[in-house]
């Protein structure tokens, strides 16, 4: 359960989002008003990614259970999603990126994020992204910041991208990563708004550090079963997803076979 991301790379995909806001947001948001943006795109992209492989089948059960008439769909569309979320809508951001610039564009847009469960629902809420899109649209930006979201050089999917001959271009970015990149993103945005960072990111070393005095005075009691992960101020979940990588591995250095579960809430206003 090791991370498929070395720091260079995490690096790597953390400064090419930061440097977006740089090009795409000058002149049409103030800079701390960049997050507002490119916080919730970023979310975007990595959902979109991961429902990429079942978008179809999402599509499929989608139409099944409306011929049918089916009031409760929420859990078959998960099922079918492999995901505890998933999106309705014909559009992926790919697709968008072949709309009509302007007002089309904002159309889609719009129907895209209201495809969304209603967790996602929520998220975008907290977000306020709508807020934003108009704004988006109406300074041309929408268009360019779907471009560049979607470039062959970045890959925000817990899948690696593959050349003709099956060879890895790009590695997975598996959840660890993702939050890693989030924590990052959300640690320079609150430096340039001379927030202190330290009450939104913890490094990974004192994670890990914390994970193991948790864990190794227990690590012979371990057994093959269920585990469940609480965090009650989880931000984005950092801590969590260590966590389960450090009992995965001292499980399989004990010969056991754990199913972890994460649970995790976080209110910031």
């Amino acid at each position: 359960m090791r991370s498929t991301h070395d720091q260079s790379q995490i690096k790597w995909i953390s400064d090419f989002i930061w440097n977006i806001a740089d090009d795409r947001l000058r002149d049409v948001y103030v800079r701390g008003k960049y997050r507002d943006v490119i916080l919730p795109f970023t979310v975007l992209r990595r959902l979109d990614a991961v429902l990429e492989a079942t978008k179809d089948a999402v599509l499929e059960r989608k139409k099944f259970l409306d011929t049918h008439k089916v009031a409760e769909q929420d859990g078959a569309l998960r099922m079918a999603a492999g995901q505890a979320f998933y999106n309705v809508s014909e559009f992926t951001l790919a697709k968008l990126k072949a709309s009509a610039a302007g007002q089309r564009l904002r159309d889609d847009f719009i129907a895209y994020l209201d495809g969304f469960s209603p967790n996602v629902q929520e998220i975008l809420t907290k977000f306020n992204f709508r807020n934003q899109i108009q704004k988006l649209v109406d300074s041309h930006v929408l268009g360019y910041l779907i471009d560049d979201f979607l470039v062959p050089e970045v890959n925000l999917a817990p899948l690696p991208v593959k050349d003709a001959d099956g060879r890895i271009k790009l590695p997975a970015l598996d959840n660890h990563g993702m939050g890693t990149v989030f924590e990052e993103l959300i640690r320079r945005f609150n430096e340039e708004n001379n927030e202190e960072a330290g009450e939104h990111f913890t490094p990974r070393d004192v994670v890990q550090l914390m994970a193991k005095l948790l864990f190794l005075p227990v690590a012979d009691r371990i057994e093959s079963s269920t585990y469940s992960l609480y965090d009650g101020s989880c931000g984005t979940g950092g801590m969590l997803t260590v966590a389960e990588e450090a009992l995965h591995d001292l499980a399989e250095q004990h010969g056991k076979e754990v199913s972890i579960h994460l649970f995790g809430q976080e209110i910031s206003d």
